[in-house]
């Protein structure tokens, strides 16, 4: 019998778990990615905010799938797709063919028509992405600690992350903690304690996805922390300074973005309906109109519930995808395919050390039972024993000291390098002119 060529695209949580489900098929499996490794997202703020090192999250897909011999592993950008010739083309001209197509390409960070403010504001979907921020947050104090002028200090200690969903939640939780916990009685002129976040969120509550009065009680968690929340507030103009809400500027030496996201733009190419956030719109098979050989899953894909309402783009969702798509594959092909049904288990979010908000079918539940469920569940789903073992560790260490060990600067800086010098009271003052873009030129 002639062994089916599957080629996946993408080595996250659903394009992982559709390789691993298709172990005994009889297919052979290319499985190609932009970085060589699998990323545990879910845990990547805590690489930004100095709780984890990047190894603990992060795992080689060679490794992982080192012993399933159907499985090849490369290491490629792919720019397009040809649905009639059923290959795809990488950024350097190479051609990888298929039977089956798997795209698993997930989805990066959307700025509602702004791109501009992408270098004032990151985002936080990567490796890259955490070392980033970490270093944008400790870089903040450091740059207040040489200030002569405390209300100059001020300003770098001021914090804005704009979008209240889960990593929006979980970062301001998170640098209050840092500032009202880990670097007390670090520095000699400043007290960190007197920090300043702002959530920015559009909407009528953080968390947009969860119930209200769920979360209520996670806003008043954040608000116990010293996190000030501004609802129904949209951020209209930003800068390396701050952010204008309005004709209001609030400003900030530190921006993070956890607003929006959009699907990869890989997908444009396949010439097929996208939603507004650039998400194939899959039939209830996942597979794009008139190709039941590809197939989309993750971010990539908007697919509904029963309820008519797309899906979340989250990791049990890809997970279940990524295992219902293999089982397609491995099943005859004669026989009809029953469309995806996603069984939720469930939402959780955490707030802080001992505090989060969870909902499982019907129950809800916070405080310390709804952060020790989290913890569990985030522990058992990681990829490795050790890496289990060594966030484990590191939680116990937080917990028990409020010390976040992985505080590293790994950026060299000299005193000719503009970032650490405070500003002076001109630049100060000119910074509350907004910024004038030609937005033609993106």
């Amino acid at each position: 019998m002639i062994r089916q060529k599957v080629l996946i695209l993408g080595g996250g949580f659903g394009g992982l778990n559709a390789a691993k489900a298709l172990k005994k098929a009889n297919v052979d499996i290319l499985l190609i990615d932009k970085s060589n490794h699998h990323l545990f997202q879910p845990l990547l703020y805590q690489v930004a905010t100095a709780v984890l090192s990047p190894g603990d999250i992060a795992f080689p897909l060679r490794e992982i799938l080192a012993k399933q011999a159907n499985v090849t592993v490369l290491l490629a950008d792919i720019t397009s797709i040809n649905k009639i010739d059923k290959n795809v083309v990488a950024a350097n001209g190479d051609v990888y063919a298929y039977d089956y197509l798997i795209l698993a390409v997930g989805a990066s960070h959307s700025y509602f028509g702004h791109p501009e403010w992408e270098q004032f504001a990151p985002g936080l979907k990567t490796l890259p992405d955490a070392l980033c921020i970490r270093e944008k947050i400790l870089l903040s104090y450091e740059r207040a600690e040489r200030c002569e002028n405390p209300i100059e200090a001020e300003k770098f200690m001021r914090f804005v992350i704009i979008g209240a969903g889960p990593t929006g939640v979980e970062m301001a939780g998170a640098i209050a903690e840092i500032a009202h916990k880990s670097l007390v009685n670090n520095f000699r002129k400043i007290k960190p304690e007197r920090t300043k976040i702002y959530l920015i969120e559009g909407m009528d509550q953080i968390l947009p996805s969860f119930p209200k009065d769920l979360a209520d009680k996670g806003q008043k968690a954040l608000e116990k922390l010293g996190v000030d929340i501004l609802l129904n507030t949209r951020v209209n103009e930003m800068s390396e300074n701050g952010v204008w809400i309005g004709d209001q500027f609030l400003e900030a030496s530190t921006i993070i973005w956890a607003a929006g996201n959009q699907a990869s733009s890989l997908l444009k190419s396949l010439d097929v309906p996208l939603d507004r956030s650039l998400r194939v719109i899959v039939n209830p098979d996942l597979s794009i109109p008139d190709h039941p050989e590809i197939f989309v899953i993750g971010d990539a894909a908007c697919s509904y519930n029963k309820d008519g309402n797309s899906l979340p783009g989250i990791a049990p969702v890809a997970i279940q995808q990524g295992n219902y798509v293999a089982n397609l594959i491995n099943q005859d092909p004669s026989l009809p395919r029953k469309p995806f049904v996603y069984f939720d288990k469930g939402m959780m979010a955490t707030i802080g050390k001992a505090k989060a908000i969870a909902m499982v079918g019907k129950w809800k539940f916070s405080g310390l039972l709804a952060w020790l469920a989290w913890s569990f569940i985030h522990i058992v789903f990681l990829i490795s024993f050790a890496s289990r073992f060594l966030v484990m560790a590191e939680w116990m260490i937080l917990y028990f000291s409020n010390q976040r060990r992985i505080r590293l600067i790994t950026s060299l800086v000299k005193d000719k390098d503009q970032p650490l010098h405070a500003v002076n009271s001109k630049d100060q003052q000119d910074s509350h002119q907004p910024p004038h873009y030609d937005h033609e030129k993106y």
